[in-house]
């Protein structure tokens, strides 16, 4: 994988690290290192980033929009309502496949999205 001028890292603002932690930890199974109350560092297997408290700006509200992949939408979405995640925008249709927008606990506004028509 090509590192040179590559993102690299990525740090998301959140109202509550701890609780951006639970969520992605058990929704998504990122695995984390806390650096302190204010900081919680993430490895989702591919990348690396952390979460620092502060107040998270949405892509609503003109933040970037980081976009998972799932191979099925209908047992992550089902997880991430289960788990506190908040639907901003329910499944829908675009060029190349579905996808859906939530905000996680800690605010941060995020996308799933599959290559697959239906689940």
């Amino acid at each position: 994988m090509k590192r040179e001028r590559g993102i690299d890292y990525v740090e998301f603002a959140s109202r509550d690290p701890a609780a951006s932690r639970r969520f992605f930890e058990q929704v998504f199974g990122w695995t984390f290192e806390d650096y302190g109350p204010d900081y919680t560092a993430f490895d989702d297997g591919r990348l690396q980033g952390g979460f620092f408290r502060g107040q998270p700006l949405t892509a609503s509200a003109g933040a970037a929009l980081l976009v998972l992949y799932a191979e099925q939408l209908a047992p992550v979405l089902e997880q991430v309502v289960a788990h506190g995640g908040e639907l901003v925008k329910p499944v829908f249709a675009f060029p190349g496949g579905r996808r859906f927008q939530f905000l996680e606990p800690g605010g941060n506004e995020l996308a799933v999205w599959s290559q697959r028509d239906s689940d």
